[in-house]
């Protein structure tokens, strides 16, 4: 076997770790393209809709609505076991952008599409937050 090539670069790590830094905050934000006005997530230099490379992080409203989601039945790690079974839903926020997360509040049966969601945070630590979603 071959070594393994990290897919993330150092720069991209920053802009995850920018990312990570509003959710401590209390803040989801993303990146929005000053020139175009497009919001982008994942984060990354350059804006997909126009090329620029100028950007800001701007504050979202913190409402989306389930795109998608899948879930988990079997714990990948012994540590999870007692949370399953579990929701991972993709949510569509009303700045269009689409984000990978965690549901609670509900039950996994009674997930539906376009369900109305908002965000909110949990801390795992005294810096951290996680953003995970919640009905609204």
């Amino acid at each position: 076997m071959g070594q393994v090539t990290p897919i993330l670069s150092s720069e991209i790590d920053e802009l995850a770790a920018q990312f990570y830094a509003e959710c401590a905050r209390g803040r989801l934000s993303f990146q929005r393209c000053t020139d175009c006005g497009a919001w982008r997530h994942l984060p990354r230099h350059i804006c997909a809709s126009c090329g620029s490379d100028a950007w800001s992080w701007s504050p979202s409203s913190g409402r989306g609505r389930v795109f998608s989601w899948t879930v988990t039945h079997q714990a990948p790690f012994p540590p999870f076991a007692g949370a399953t079974p579990y929701a991972v839903v993709v949510v569509e926020m009303e700045e269009g952008v689409r984000l990978v997360s965690g549901l609670r509040g509900l039950a996994p049966g009674h997930l539906a599409l376009d369900l109305p969601v908002s965000v909110a945070f949990e801390r795992v630590s005294d810096t951290a937050a996680v953003p995970f979603f919640q009905p609204a």
